[in-house]
């Protein structure tokens, strides 16, 4: 009766498997891997000199936030002097087509007398056609007059956008991180006076693996990353979907979600779980006896002999074999 008794506990404190735990399944092994990377600027951009000349002011330096103010301001002096002669000479053209519109209109009147006393016999016919003719010339005076003042408006328009020019912006709001000329140089045309980046919004570029890239594509449009150790969110930017032969890797960018620092060289970090080479096997369904671990299917009862490559929490990882398919059942141990 007293070995009865104690078997009947033993019984009760012996886990049951197939109560307490689901299927035993295959499925395709994983393996743990951190992306690691830095941080960058959006966007960089440099700027540079549409117009020749010298510096009179520089607005920002290196580190600064860029205005409303314009980065470099070039001496306008030869501009203003084109500008101003240009609009002297439409003063001029203006004086002048008033004269020639009041020359036609008397031009105009003196042809009509003319020609009421050709009608009436009392004015020659040659004396009819000199007044028509010096009417008509006058007439294409005022419009040739009338093309040279469109001419030299569009020539003031002209010299007023190039004196925009010599002031020179760049994006508002963007961060100076480099600056090659100062007040009193002279420049060239196309000179590139600095480089301005869009620290607004970080992004981190990336090369990774098929693998690593379905594990990205996996997570939620929105994604938890550590970027100096505190959790952000970001998200996936763009596919470079060209290969890379030699690393065999493509590249991507993330798009971090950060109200912080805003700065390149910030260390991020991206925990994934990848697809590896074997299948996972549940430890309970291994029967391991004389170092010759083996599973058996719980459909065929077949029983396969497997190669344990290491293990992972309540798995073994074992090698790939053609008696085994990926969520084949597995009997318990």
């Amino acid at each position: 009766m007293r070995s009865i008794v104690l078997f009947a506990g033993l019984m009760l404190l012996s886990p049951c498997v197939c109560a307490e735990q689901g299927p035993l399944l295959v499925q395709k092994a994983k393996k743990e891997i951190t992306l690691t990377g830095y941080t960058r600027s959006n966007t960089m951009l440099s700027v540079s000199s549409e117009v020749s000349g010298k510096v009179l002011r520089v607005n920002y330096d290196v580190g600064q936030i860029v205005g409303e103010a314009p980065f470099f301001e070039i001496d306008p002096t030869f501009i203003d002097f084109q500008i101003r002669s240009t609009r002297q000479s439409l003063k001029r053209v203006g004086v002048t087509q008033k004269k020639l519109e009041s020359r036609v209109a008397y031009l105009n009147r003196e042809f009509v007398r003319i020609d009421k006393l050709h009608k009436g016999d009392r004015a020659t016919e040659v004396k009819r056609d000199a007044a028509e003719d010096e009417w008509k010339q006058a007439q294409f005076e005022l419009d040739a007059l009338a093309l040279e003042q469109n001419i030299l408006k569009t020539t003031l328009k002209e010299l007023r956008e190039r004196k925009h020019r010599h002031s020179i912006f760049a994006p508002k709001d963007w961060t100076v991180v480099a600056k090659n000329a100062e007040a009193g140089e002279v420049i060239g045309l196309n000179t590139r006076l600095a480089r301005v980046a869009d620290y607004r919004t970080l992004i981190v570029p990336l090369s990774v693996s098929g693998e690593e890239l379905a594990a990205i594509q996996k997570l939620p449009r929105d994604f938890d990353v550590t970027l100096e150790g505190e959790t952000i969110q970001a998200s996936l930017n763009w596919v470079n979907p060209e290969f890379n032969e030699k690393t065999r890797k493509l590249s991507i960018e993330l798009l971090l979600h950060h109200t912080g620092t805003a700065r390149g060289g910030l260390r991020f970090s991206l925990p994934l779980e990848t697809e590896a080479e074997g299948f996972l096997v549940p430890k309970a369904a291994v029967i391991s006896r004389y170092d010759n671990p083996r599973v058996t299917i719980k459909s065929t009862g077949e029983s396969v002999n497997v190669t344990v490559l290491g293990e992972s929490g309540e798995y073994f990882a074992i090698a790939e074999d053609g008696q085994l398919r990926l969520r084949t059942e597995l009997k318990p141990k």
